[in-house]
């Protein structure tokens, strides 16, 4: 398969990258930035532009089987709102309308866990744990809602176009290994309660793409892929309880479990976070 990904010189577009060619598969590699040094793996072409181009990424996804869409900015931070906003709506429209224009079928992008509101919002709101991908949004900021829109785009063009396969996979906190993770948000305050001490490995994300590309479904999803535990020592119920007394539990949080769940990426993708 000759698959085109944007964002592809950014940490998370690199892994999956090299999991594609690992793979077999050909890949155009798409980013703004030039890598540091010439691309000259087999089977791996650079092409350099951005996703606000449309043109661009026309002529770039041309001859492509499918797109892995990875480029955005990817925390509101160090940006203006309208920027953040713009940039990621924008971009994921460009994209997926660009890849219809030249035929292709196979689509994933990357989401968010905060694509119902979290990390960055003023407080933490969850209605229910593990949150699932059937909870509520409550965005109330650029970052989250610009990829909430990007989800609502994706089931747009399913509707219109009733032959696309498209995937948003809903990340958070994607790191190379968990000790790096536990740097970030390891911390037992109210503030860090709101990322709910949740992570995702590269080789993770890299896998649930590749593997979306080929899932039997159509239209669109919506996947969470995310660690199957906390990056803490305490008991997920006593984290729970201690900084979110009132909000109700549907299923198992024994252990050190997530408050996320990921069982519909396992069930429609076969996928899973750890291989062992």
């Amino acid at each position: 398969m000759k698959i085109a990904i944007t964002g592809a010189t950014g940490r998370i577009g690199r892994a999956i990258t090299a999991e594609a060619l690992r793979q077999g598969h050909s890949v155009v590699s798409i980013d703004r930035v030039a890598p540091a040094e010439p691309e000259t793996r087999e089977n791996c072409r650079f092409v350099q532009a951005d996703i606000g181009d449309y043109d661009a990424l026309v002529a770039a996804f041309s001859g492509c089987d499918a797109l892995i869409h990875m480029a955005a900015i990817p925390a509101p931070i160090g940006y203006p709102d309208h920027v953040v906003h713009n940039n990621n709506v924008v971009g994921s429209y460009n994209a997926l309308r660009a890849a219809v224009e030249v035929g292709i079928k196979r689509i994933v992008q990357a989401s968010s866990v905060n694509a119902i509101g979290l990390s960055f919002s003023r407080k933490a709101s969850f209605d229910y744990f593990p949150v699932d991908e059937e909870h509520p949004n409550h965005s109330e900021e650029p970052y989250s809602l610009s990829k909430w829109i990007c989800e609502q785009q994706a089931d747009s063009f399913a509707r219109r176009y009733d032959d696309l396969r498209i995937a948003s996979m809903r990340f958070h906190l994607v790191v190379e290994e968990r000790e790096k993770a536990k740097s970030f948000y390891a911390d037992v305050t109210p503030e860090v309660a709101k990322h709910l001490w949740a992570y995702t490995l590269y080789d993770a994300a890299a896998r649930a793409c590749l593997l979306a590309l080929d899932a039997p479904f159509m239209g669109h999803e919506v996947f969470y892929i995310i660690a199957p535990d906390t990056l803490l020592d305490i008991p997920t119920l006593e984290l729970a309880a201690r900084f979110f007394p009132d909000v109700p539990i549907r299923s198992e949080l024994d252990g050190h479990r997530s408050f996320f769940s990921s069982a519909k990426a396992e069930r429609m993708l076969g996928w899973r976070h750890d291989l062992t």
